[in-house]
């Protein structure tokens, strides 16, 4: 995509965090950086970790904020499709961005990720998608300055460079200040184990609930994985394909297969 292509696109911004957000904020201003006609809509309620869901057993309801910004109940994924498929049906986007998520999306995070799976919507729907994250640690404020200081430049380069069909775009942020960001480093999804655990509790009539404490575990050393740059310091910008067929154990099983 050429700079003036660039300036002429209709952006779709959506997030799993919710409409009020303020990582939706910084990923507005993101793409008011890239053009200047921008379209919104979000999930009324926070989504994250809703995967790539959508909302088949029941209705959806939109609530129009102004005239380009709408929440909508339903998933990241709904929010894709209704503003594709429906509100802009007659001039659909050119181009999907998603987040900026709290909190970073890396390694095996991306098949949870609301946030990955509105830009895998995008990216289904044929229309180039990149989805944003910024790294934080708890307590500490979100560094949302480091996401809108970054985030244009990465995505002028990746439209400029092109994605392919059936590949959308990773991008997440260290958690440093701006001015302390090492650069930008092409990385592979890293490895990491599922580091939480099932918390037990009782309501006060007596029940039994459950919170599924999610926590990221430790991951692989991999020195050009998503999570080795951004704990490094680098901006990680990770290509994700849509196809899962692991092709090595294809090609095995067809010549298994292949005598009857």
């Amino acid at each position: 995509m050429t700079p003036e292509e660039l300036a002429k696109a209709r952006i779709l911004v959506t997030n799993d965090d919710g409409i009020n957000a303020p990582g939706l904020d910084a990923m507005i201003d993101i793409a008011s950086q890239l053009a200047q006609d921008v379209w919104i809509v979000a999930p009324e309620y926070n989504q994250s970790g809703a995967g790539h869901s959508l909302s088949l057993t029941h209705p959806v309801r939109a609530r129009q904020l102004s005239e380009t910004k709408f929440a909508l109940e339903g998933t990241p994924t709904d929010c894709v499709l209704f503003a594709v498929k429906h509100l802009l049906k007659d001039r659909k986007p050119t181009i999907v961005l998603s987040g900026v998520n709290r909190g970073s999306n890396m390694a095996d995070d991306v098949t949870y990720s609301g946030t990955i799976a509105g830009a895998m919507e995008g990216c289904l729907l044929g229309i180039p998608s990149i989805a944003f994250s910024q790294a934080y640690t708890h307590p500490h404020p979100v560094k949302w300055d480091t996401a809108t200081q970054f985030g244009a430049d990465v995505a002028r380069r990746v439209l400029a460079g092109g994605i392919p069909r059936n590949v959308l775009v990773n991008v997440n942020f260290p958690d440093v200040a701006a001015g302390a960001v090492k650069g930008t480093r092409v990385t592979r999804q890293g490895v990491r184990a599922f580091g939480g655990g099932i918390v037990e509790r009782t309501d006060p009539r007596g029940g039994t609930y459950y919170w599924i404490a999610y926590a990221p575990g430790e991951h692989d050393r991999d020195e050009e994985s998503d999570i080795t740059a951004v704990r490094a310091g680098y901006v990680s910008v990770t290509p994700l394909h849509l196809d899962l067929t692991h092709e090595a154990t294809r090609r095995k099983f067809g010549s298994l297969f292949a005598a009857g």
